[in-house]
């Protein structure tokens, strides 16, 4: 089986001390792409996930700030996020969006960062990967009126209905270890229902790892559980699973972006 992780955070410090033997048993268990998540801990530090993805040859990064941290912005951090993206090692400008679940940030202030980084990614023609919590109506409002390009739903947990809505706009939906819990059962109908080439799967790790390991720090040789049980939802097999979502990440995130202003891509000397 061969997999790909599209949504994962291993600049996190919970991997400081083993990252090596993490990534040596996402290889073993046939995860030979991993895409980890530039938005750290914000402002002013945004660099982390691509200097991990230099080093590694299977890891590509993304760039972007959260939402929880939208207040930390100013005008340095979009030029910043300009620059990064540039890198060629970036293939995703995110995770993006709202969440007022926890209201880390103000919200009006979130959806002025979320509009800013919406402009950003399409000026770089990078496909954006939105996370969205509690805030599904303005979400969408906000990508039906200020974006017409790629993206991913990472995470995704609503129902049938939204599943339908994002997949109205063209993104993708990505789906990770809540997939296995016994709660999730509107998880589940969704996922029946994507087609082919708009699946993706991921971990979130070190977050909501799958049963059999739920509560254990989550990483990605862990997807294969994921993979399993979206096999079983769809009628297929771990292996065709694996291979139309590693399919869609290259056709998504690893396709070449064309040459402007903005895209010229910076090998990040």
């Amino acid at each position: 089986m061969t997999l790909t992780d599209s949504h994962c955070h291993l600049d996190d410090k919970r991997f400081a001390a083993d990252l090596d033997a993490v990534l040596n048993r996402a290889a073993e268990a046939g995860v030979t792409r991993i895409l980890t998540i530039g938005t750290g801990d914000g402002p002013p530090e945004l660099d982390r996930a691509v200097r991990l993805a230099e080093k590694h040859d299977q890891v590509f990064a993304s760039v972007g700030v959260h939402p929880h941290d939208a207040a930390k912005c100013d005008a340095r951090t979009f030029d910043d996020l300009r620059a990064l993206a540039r890198h060629q090692k970036v293939v995703g400008f995110g995770e993006i969006g709202l969440d007022y679940h926890y209201d880390f940030s103000p919200r009006e202030t979130q959806r002025e960062v979320f509009l800013e980084q919406l402009k950003i990614a399409g000026d770089l023609e990078l496909p954006v990967i939105i996370h969205t919590r509690e805030a599904w109506e303005d979400t969408m409002r906000l990508l039906r009126e200020n974006w017409s390009g790629p993206g991913i739903m990472h995470c995704f947990t609503g129902d049938r209905a939204q599943a339908e809505e994002a997949l109205g706009l063209g993104f993708h939906l990505a789906f990770g270890g809540v997939l296995t819990f016994r709660t999730a059962e509107t998880v589940r109908e969704a996922a029946a229902i994507v087609p082919d080439d708009r699946l993706l799967i991921e971990t979130d790790a070190p977050y909501l790892a799958p049963i059999p390991f739920r509560g254990k720090r989550n990483e990605p040789a862990m997807m294969t559980e994921t993979a399993k049980a979206l096999a079983g939802i769809r009628g297929t097999t771990p292996d065709r699973i694996g291979a139309i979502t590693s399919a869609n990440f290259d056709q998504l995130c690893l396709r070449p972006r064309n040459v402007n202003r903005y895209t010229e891509v910076s090998d990040g000397d």
